[in-house]
């Protein structure tokens, strides 16, 4: 099978930029090098643990990770969003994998990494896990981040530089501060911490099917949730009940997204939009025109104040383009890995 690929994949109006010398914004190159047939149908990659050095803290982890046969050269890392995990990356991963050895981790408390005693849940604690984990593989990876994951990766990239080759930011979690109960995947969980009425949506909430939920999400995440393969949908109700059973799952939820409105309120330095100038790796922005959790307004500026990035932006696309437009977002990708290598990007 293959994936319908947009007519338009870049805004109707191209960016002025105002960096001498700079790339005009929305020239991102497709690559034609042929890839891989898409199979919607792919499983998940087999997943492992792997051991992350000790921190300040001297305090190791494990993360839970799913490695994909690649090529030679740099491995490609692949950092999920807010309640999602490793399996994200399925039809992205495999698109790519005769370019790069593929590695998607799942965050602390996420997927099936189980988080350490204390661990914060702030996108800084995430960037340091992250950020030891690719000290320990072989040399500068490319580095590929969604949502909450994408900021993440964009800490990491600022301050990390030597230990990322390029940067992919797919609706990163840039600061978004609309008060809009239809971008949770249930709009009952604005209520669910009240006085009076937060106990009974809490049980509601609560009595709802794995299958349910995984729907919910879809809806959310996706534009049009029709092209969400059926049988993936048992995958992630899989997934969803597996979490469950997990002391720190709730919780891990919870907290990281706590820590994300404080993060879009943070001021200087500690703004995502400070931290963007200062990213030096070769960067490509990546929205879809419908993303209903972090708006594509949010797109231009991103890219514009990342020194060395350009911006894609796929129309009919949700808030996971990798998952739904995975045969595109790989062009994309690999155009800029083969512009970095010959100089030209």
């Amino acid at each position: 099978m293959t994936e319908t690929v947009p007519t338009t994949v870049s805004p109707s109006a191209p960016s002025r930029n105002t960096a001498p010398g700079r790339a005009p914004l929305t020239h991102v190159p497709l690559s034609r090098t042929p890839l891989p047939g898409y199979d919607p149908t792919l499983p998940p990659w087999e997943g492992s643990w792997e051991c992350v050095p000790a921190g300040p803290s001297g305090q190791t982890c494990e993360l839970h990770v799913r490695r994909t046969p690649g090529g030679d050269g740099p491995a490609v890392v692949y950092v999920h969003g807010l309640g999602g995990s490793s399996t994200n990356w399925t039809d992205l991963a495999a698109q790519l994998a005769p370019h790069a050895t593929g590695i998607a981790v799942d965050l602390p408390g996420f997927g099936f990494s189980q988080p350490t005693d204390g661990f914060g849940y702030g996108l800084e604690d995430h960037a340091d896990v992250l950020a030891r984990y690719l000290e320990s593989l072989d040399g500068p990876v490319h580095l590929v981040g969604n949502s909450m994951g994408g900021a993440v990766a964009m800490l990491v990239a600022a301050r990390r530089p030597e230990v990322v080759r390029t940067l992919t930011l797919i609706s990163p979690a840039m600061p978004d501060r609309r008060p809009d109960p239809r971008r949770l995947s249930d709009p009952r969980m604005a209520l669910a911490f009240l006085p009076v009425v937060g106990k009974s949506v809490r049980r509601a909430l609560a009595r709802m099917t794995p299958e349910e939920r995984a729907m919910q999400t879809i809806r959310l995440v996706y534009a049009d949730a029709e092209r969400f393969p059926k049988h993936r949908i048992t995958e992630q109700a899989e997934e969803f009940a597996a979490r469950s059973s997990y002391a720190w799952a709730a919780s891990a939820m919870a907290r990281s997204t706590f820590q994300i409105f404080r993060t879009w309120f943070a001021q200087g330095n500690r703004s995502l939009w400070s931290v963007a100038p200062r990213i030096t790796a070769p960067t490509l922005v990546v929205w879809g025109s419908e993303d209903k959790v972090i708006s594509v307004r949010r797109a231009k500026r991103t890219a514009e104040v990342i020194p060395s990035a350009r911006l894609l932006i796929l129309p009919r696309t949700g808030h996971v383009a990798q998952m739904e437009r995975p045969v595109t977002v790989a062009r994309a990708v690999l155009g800029m890995w083969e512009y970095v290598d010959d100089g030209r990007w």
